[in-house]
């Protein structure tokens, strides 16, 4: 089903521009658009074949592929130029406000043609609850925490005087209502710009404005924003996520954005052009440091602001990849090069509208890169071209097809597989039934007893497996920190001896990280087989089950296990600890303290209180997440299965009569070919899917 189509039966209310080059690079999800497709149609003759109950989970399994919405984090500095790339992504180049203030921590997630009821909003605004809220108000956020630890008095000082200007600013605007809003929703059946911009943005001058119509009247409380548009050139659903620039006062953005990054697969880094991984940027290396590489790309924008982009970015780029090798960063990313400033130029109506000297850098880029594959390009198609959009896409299409999308499809072919596998058992059933032969089934209790047993034991299998290997990684995590600690106190003991107390002493965490982050890449490994191996062996009772319940021996029928859970990236590493910011404050702390056991045990408490908490995301939090995923998938397989036994034993003991309803045919043999070939084609589907890369 085209977008166009799906946009008359679904909820999406908002259009974006669709013009025919913006498809470019998005060829590779056109072909996994085209498998699902293929997939679809036959799950459809799966339905044909199994009557009523396979249709209801054929329809189940068809709605989880149409629902599947992979999503991209864009991260980066403020005044990156990441909002304008966003809104060139999606085809509306005023969509979202590019010049918010400061202040604002707003996620904003674009979904971009979700499979929504009609009845469903178009726009949703989250507000931060009152403990979030508190948080910020009363200690200053994680930069407050650290400063109190650290006893930087002048530091908070300014912190307290800016909440205090920010409270006094959001409470005049929103009076009584203030309190009552934190926690609540707003949901819209319509969206405009001027709606977006009353949640997402900072005007200056409120006390002028109607109190219904002002520009960033709630953009002090909103902590997120969900917004529901039609993508016609884009031929799947896609959520594009757009994050506040991590480098704030109080860390809110950088809390924020590790937040929408555990939601994500892939993640894309905006850098200007101008200060490509200035020194600034150390916060986005520690984040992206910790997502697996083939999934970050980075986007350097702004090229159009450069004097000789043919020069310059080659420059630019042997700048990014050396810093990156110097501060432990992802090895190889990929590196686009662009500017949103362009791809929206192309966008709009008039291309007369680019300023002189962006144009100027234009030509110089053009003449750089160019080649024989755009000489058929129209103006405005090449002017695309030039702005870096499509090979973004292509690099983002490269990423989910290979990735998430092959994974998705592999475990939707699995499920299919042993749907057909359960009717293609229940129809011998059936066909030797109408021969007239007589079937001999394990009674239906004895099947329920032996199910549950299967359940109760595999599941018991699965966390005591999970229990070990938790348990080590927890060893191993607690024995990573104490090291640390204990490195890091002597180190600052020899400088005390060697240089004294007037010499301010730095230590990087970084070590830290890195201990943390290949204890985890462990723990994955040894958690994904751990899965494997349980679901591999369900799957084998499961199979005997079949055989002993029914006594019929199906040619290639085998249950397919499911794949493991895709454990997730261990983003909070690259939270910013005390030992990351190298500045005033911490001067301020190293000269209050006299005395060498006054700097160790100083020292110690701090960067423990500092670093536990990650310590407890990881071996608490990140572990639990990962046991309830494991369950769950393991779970869903034992009902599917469950289902499937279950309606196998009601059809041998119904009238004949009445399993000629439920089928409408009884040309077996014509049914047995159609089987053979639907397996056939999913297990060559199976086996030609590519695997995503683990890196």
């Amino acid at each position: 089903m085209k977008m166009e189509e799906l946009a008359k039966v679904g909820g999406y209310k908002v259009p974006t521009a669709h013009h025919p080059f913006m498809r470019l690079g998005l060829e590779k999800l056109d072909l996994f658009h085209a498998e699902i497709a293929d997939l679809e149609a036959t799950l459809q003759d799966v339905v044909k074949l199994g009557g009523p109950d396979s249709e209801k989970k054929s329809a189940k399994l068809i709605k989880q592929l149409r629902s599947f919405e992979p999503s991209i984090t864009m991260i980066g500095q403020i005044k990156a130029g990441k909002t304008s790339l966003v809104n060139a992504m999606v085809g509306r180049p005023d969509l979202l406000p590019a010049d918010v203030n400061p202040w604002t921590s707003v996620v904003t997630s674009l979904h971009l043609n979700a499979a929504l009821p009609a009845d469903a909003p178009t726009a949703t605004f989250q507000f931060f609850n009152k403990d979030e809220w508190d948080h910020l108000i009363e200690n200053g956020g994680r930069i407050g925490e650290l400063s109190a630890r650290a006893g930087a008095d002048e530091e908070m000082e300014k912190i307290r005087l800016q909440i205090a200007e920010m409270r006094d600013k959001t409470k005049r605007r929103l009076g009584r209502k203030f309190e009552l809003l934190l926690g609540q929703k707003h949901n819209y059946a319509e969206l405009n710009d001027e709606l977006v911009q009353r949640y997402v943005c900072m005007g200056d001058d409120f006390d002028d404005l109607d109190a219904s119509g002002q520009q960033g009247r709630f953009a002090d409380i909103t902590k997120s924003a969900d917004i529901y548009l039609t993508a016609a050139t884009i031929p799947m659903p896609l959520c594009l996520r757009d994050t506040p620039g991590v480098n704030d006062t109080f860390m809110m953005r950088e809390q924020i954005t590790i937040n929408a990054l555990r939601d994500s697969r892939i993640c894309v880094v905006v850098l200007s052009a101008h200060q490509a991984l200035s020194s600034m940027d150390m916060g986005l290396i520690r984040l992206i440091s910790n997502v697996k590489s083939r999934e970050v790309v980075i986007f350097v924008n702004r090229i159009d602001e450069l004097a000789n982009p043919a020069e310059q970015v080659p420059e630019i780029r042997d700048s990014i990849l050396q810093t990156l090798i110097d501060n432990n960063g992802p090895e190889t990313p990929e590196l686009i090069f662009g500017s949103a400033y362009w791809a929206n130029i192309a966008l709009g109506d008039n291309l007369d509208a680019i300023v002189a000297d962006s144009a100027e850098a234009m030509f110089n880029w053009a003449e750089a890169s160019l080649s024989t594959q755009t000489a058929g390009m129209g103006t405005k198609e090449l002017v695309w071209h030039l702005s870096g959009l499509p090979a973004l896409f292509g690099a983002i299409s490269d990423r989910i097809t290979e990735g998430q999308g092959a994974e998705i499809l592999s475990t939707a072919r699995k499920r299919a597989l042993n749907l057909v596998g359960g009717v293609r058992a229940s129809s011998s059933i059936v066909s030797m039934r109408l021969d007239g032969d007589t079937v001999t089934v394990m009674p239906h209790s004895q099947l329920v007893q032996r199910l549950d047993r299967i359940a109760q034991t595999q599941i018991n299998l699965l966390n005591d497996r999970l229990d070990s290997v938790f348990q080590q990684f927890g060893s191993r995590v607690d024995q990573s920190h104490r090291r640390f600690l204990d490195r890091a106190l002597e180190s600052l003991l020899q400088h005390l001896e060697s240089r004294g107390e007037d010499a301010v002493w730095q230590y990087s965490p970084d070590g830290l990280r890195i201990l943390l982050r290949t204890s985890y890449q462990v723990m994955r490994r040894n958690a994904t087989a751990a899965c494997d191996q349980v679901f591999a062996a369900t799957a084998d009772d499961l199979s005997e089950t079949y055989r002993a319940a029914f006594g019929v021996a199906v040619e290639n029928f085998k249950i397919s296990p499911p794949a493991a859970p895709d454990i997730p990236a261990p983003v909070t590493l690259g939270q910013t600890i005390a030992l990351d910011l190298q500045t005033s404050w911490w001067k301020g702390w190293w000269k209050r303290r006299k005395g060498y056991r006054a700097f160790a045990s100083g020292f110690y408490d701090l960067i423990e209180a500092e670093t536990a908490p990650i310590i407890a995301e990881l071996k608490d939090r990140q572990t639990m997440d990962i046991r309830a995923m494991a369950e769950r998938e393991l779970r869903e397989f034992l009902d599917e299965q469950r289902a499937l036994l279950t309606d196998i034993s009601e059809k041998s003991s119904l009238h004949l009569d009445d399993l000629k309803d439920i089928f409408g045919i009884t040309a077996q043999q014509e049914r047995a070919e159609i089987f053979d070939y639907i397996i056939d084609e999913l297990t060559a589907q199976t086996r030609a899917a590519p695997q995503g890369p683990d890196q």
